[in-house]
């Protein structure tokens, strides 16, 4: 499948037509509810506007595949430039850096291992740094503990549930 490898090339000065659809932007606007009308003309400069960041987003993403010895925009690039500029702060959130898979799980397992303190427990029945622990954070329980896991309460204790007098 050929690719229009072509780019589009930045107007001169502004000459009444934009590359973006203007009918779409103004469907655009109309969703916002604080705004009741817009006139024509203020569609238009939203529009220009709009092809200008753009355009400069494309611009800063495109320095960046030229480091890396390349003709072809990647989503890398523009995450780059987002994190690399004060200006495109504001797309942190939007246009945010990859991480790669194993990374993250190395990380959510050190996290998981070491954070625990003594006595807590994670969700999956991990414990923390109290003595037990094999990978999982598990150990056997005997069968005393058993009976008090599967019963909810201590026998024989005052002040339980299962208490004795």
């Amino acid at each position: 499948m050929p690719y229009n490898i072509e780019p589009i090339p930045p107007a001169d000065e502004i000459n009444g037509s934009t590359a973006l659809p203007l009918t779409r932007v103004k469907r655009i606007i109309k969703l916002d509810e604080e705004i009741g009308t817009c006139s024509s003309s203020a569609a238009f400069l939203v529009t220009v506007a709009a092809e200008m960041f753009i355009q400069y987003l494309a611009n800063q993403g495109y320095k960046g595949a030229q480091k890396d010895r390349r003709k072809n925009l990647q989503y890398k690039d523009l995450a780059n430039a987002v994190a690399a500029l004060d200006t495109l702060e504001f797309l942190s959130d939007t246009i945010p850096r990859t991480v790669p898979y194993k990374k993250i799980a190395t990380e959510r397992t050190k996290k998981t291992s070491g954070e625990l303190g003594a006595g807590q427990m994670t969700l999956n029945g991990g414990r923390g740094q109290n003595g037990y622990g094999n990978i999982n954070g598990k150990r056997k329980l005997s069968e005393e503990e058993e009976d008090e896991d599967m019963s909810g309460r201590r026998r024989g204790i005052p002040g339980s549930r299962g208490e004795r007098s």
